[in-house]
């Protein structure tokens, strides 16, 4: 009698999987999960070491772990970003490697464009503002002002691909004047987008130009600290910058270093290159820094989606199918 096709889950964000379990018992499929994300290689390979297919979610897939699976035919990445997991040491193992492009694109979009908003309008500074007063008896606006209306101002986005774009869209109708980078962006995409009226510049005119700079990019070697001392001296002194995509996009430093010395007016960022972040975080301290707690995936309807999408590609390996998404060309799949 052959083993049971095996299912492992490394870690994960949900409050349980007990839909997942039911409906793999469903399909006779072995379903296992773990919270081994802070744990050592060692402890996790024997986790997963014979399991078919691997749900991770922010455990970190190193060479060493991949290179001690026994017959892993598929790994699957919760989420859209997949700096965590080593593709090249999939690839030289036979090891399918998949992830999820689609599941949150709007919620990202539009917590990018709250933050955008909330920067504007000084949301959080207001909120101070009011409780000030309150205690005062009377208005007292100091510190609050200039504050700038959207229409006219200039929007630029860092990355117009599935997020980018869709921020685009949503804001194309608010007055923006909106320009976007994105070298790779691939010509019949913006094609389409120029039609709409995006407008494509070079990065050192986005940096310049923008008077709010959302950042939507894949993190790799050449957009780590895309936004950084040398790019954040040549924004307007009156811009904003806004980073929804991953923590390493923004040096954190320069950022906190060029908002305390009035370089730019200000940043709301989502993502950290530690999360959560240290206490002594310099952004903590700067009052024109809106921070949220990586939260620009989440939504009830995006929780679903991704859900279901991994199902789909956990499904597709039990019969023997390719992922949907994959990132690496595995030219024979191992089997059973």
């Amino acid at each position: 009698m052959s083993e049971k096709f095996k299912v492992v889950v490394t870690d994960y964000i949900e409050n349980d999987l007990n839909w997942e379990a039911g409906v793999l018992a469903e399909k006779d499929i072995q379903f296992e999960t773990f919270q081994l994300k802070f744990k050592p290689d060692n402890e996790v390979l024997e986790k997963i070491r014979d399991a078919d297919v691997i749900v991770v979610n922010m455990l970190k897939m190193t060479e060493a772990i991949i290179s001690g699976l026994e017959k892993c035919r598929l790994i699957i990445r919760h989420g859209i970003g997949y700096d965590n997991v080593d593709v090249a040491a999939c690839t030289k193992h036979g090891i399918q490697f998949a992830y999820q492009p689609d599941y949150c694109k709007e919620d990202v979009a539009e917590h990018a464009i709250a933050l955008i908003f909330a920067c504007a309008r000084k949301v959080v500074r207001s909120r101070r503002t009011l409780e000030e007063s309150s205690k005062r008896g009377q208005w007292d606006f100091t510190g609050i002002f200039p504050i700038y209306r959207l229409d006219g101002k200039t929007l630029g986005i860092l990355g117009a691909g599935r997020i980018g774009s869709r921020v685009f869209r949503k804001l194309r109708t608010f007055g923006f004047r909106i320009i976007a980078c994105d070298p790779y962006l691939k010509e019949h995409r913006k094609k389409d987008l120029v039609e709409q009226g995006l407008a494509f510049v070079d990065k050192k005119t986005l940096f310049k130009e923008a008077d709010f700079l959302t950042v939507h990019t894949p993190l790799n070697e050449e957009t780590r600290h895309v936004v950084n001392k040398e790019t954040l001296a040549l924004i307007k002194p009156t811009a904003y910058v806004v980073n929804t995509s991953r923590g390493p996009m923004v040096d954190s430093g320069d950022l906190a270093e060029a908002v305390r010395d009035g370089v730019i007016a200000g940043a709301a960022i989502d993502v950290f290159d530690k999360e959560p972040p240290e206490p002594d975080l310099e952004l903590f301290g700067l009052e024109n820094v809106i921070l949220t707690p990586h939260l620009g995936w989440a939504s009830e309807e995006a929780g679903w989606e991704i859900r279901k999408s991994i199902m789909d590609d956990i499904l597709a390996a039990a019969m023997g199918k390719s992922a949907r998404c994959v990132v690496n060309e595995i030219k024979e799949l191992k089997t059973m």
